[in-house]
């Protein structure tokens, strides 16, 4: 007896931008976060993030959701597929946009709010094997090399204990570089994020009521027609697969090669991709090369 496909989920950023906005979602949210910051999330409410377009490439440097917690820091959770040179002073513009954003001009700067900047990358970013990296602000000394602390006052004007602790931390989350099988209940929520399913077996926090939630079969009808106008706009880029092979092969018999065609090919992949669909499926569907598309 053959195995049966898993029910087909809805993407991670469509989840975002329509169904982790609803507060009967929480969890879902909840639940990735606190396996991703190592600790219990609670998320009092989501923010405007001014993020509601439906096309990626109305961003601009908009993120996709932004949420408080139950200890008034700021996530910020960003999903990019789109190759992006200068994505890391992306990210800190973000984060800087938010902490202004939300200073009076009268309040004091130890007030400044705590923001975490959550960013899921689909391309190839910077050079290193992990499909997870962390980055905060330490003080070294030069001389001594010691960690420098906060002193028993600024801990409480801070209500914090470490310094890092009072500046922004970055996650960065390449799902493109995820190529094992997950064994961490944070292994499941990538896994997730990189193959559009979640295993029966997955016990991660939230991870089951996303399953259910995520399921095509459980959208009610206004967000099925809504996401089945975001499946045609991939199906649209498919379609000019072939009339791309064909301006290629004119351009490359005019030129005496084949550079056209391939090009052509590369660039209807980049569409699809920009347009939610995976490297691998995109890559198939044009006809290059995977490799070639990620770099």
């Amino acid at each position: 007896m053959s195995t049966p496909s898993p029910r087909k989920l809805i993407t991670f950023d469509w989840a975002m931008k329509r169904l982790l906005r609803s507060k009967a979602n929480f969890e879902i949210l909840e639940g990735f976060l606190s396996e991703l910051l190592g600790e219990e999330i609670r998320i009092l409410e989501i923010l405007e993030s001014e993020s509601n377009k439906e096309s990626k490439r109305d961003k601009s440097n908009r993120v996709d959701l932004k949420v408080k917690n139950s200890k008034g820091e700021l996530v910020i959770i960003d999903v990019q597929f789109e190759r992006q040179l200068d994505y890391l002073k992306r990210m800190l513009y973000g984060t800087s946009r938010v902490i202004t954003g939300h200073q009076k001009e009268s309040e004091a700067y130890a007030t400044l709010v705590k923001v975490i900047s959550v960013n899921i990358l689909d391309f190839d970013f910077g050079h290193g094997t992990d499909y997870i990296y962390h980055g905060t602000t330490t003080f070294t000394g030069i001389h001594d090399h010691d960690k420098l602390q906060l002193n028993i006052r600024q801990q409480k004007l801070y209500s914090k204990i470490q310094i890092n602790n009072t500046y922004p931390e970055y996650y960065l989350i390449r799902i493109n570089n995820f190529n094992r099988l997950a064994t961490t209940s944070l292994d499941e929520w990538i896994y997730f994020l990189k193959h559009e399913e979640i295993k029966d077996e997955f016990k991660a926090k939230g991870i089951q009521k996303a399953k259910k939630s995520f399921s095509l079969l459980s959208l009610p009808d206004k967000e099925l027609l809504a996401y089945a106008r975001y499946q045609d706009n991939l199906r649209y880029e498919a379609s000019m697969v072939e009339s791309s092979y064909g301006l290629g092969r004119i351009e490359g018999r005019e030129e005496g090669i084949e550079t056209g065609i391939e090009q052509g090919k590369l660039d209807v992949a980049e569409r699809l991709v920009a347009k939610g669909m995976n490297a691998e499926e995109s890559a198939a569907i044009a006809g290059i090369d995977v490799q070639l598309l990620r770099h």
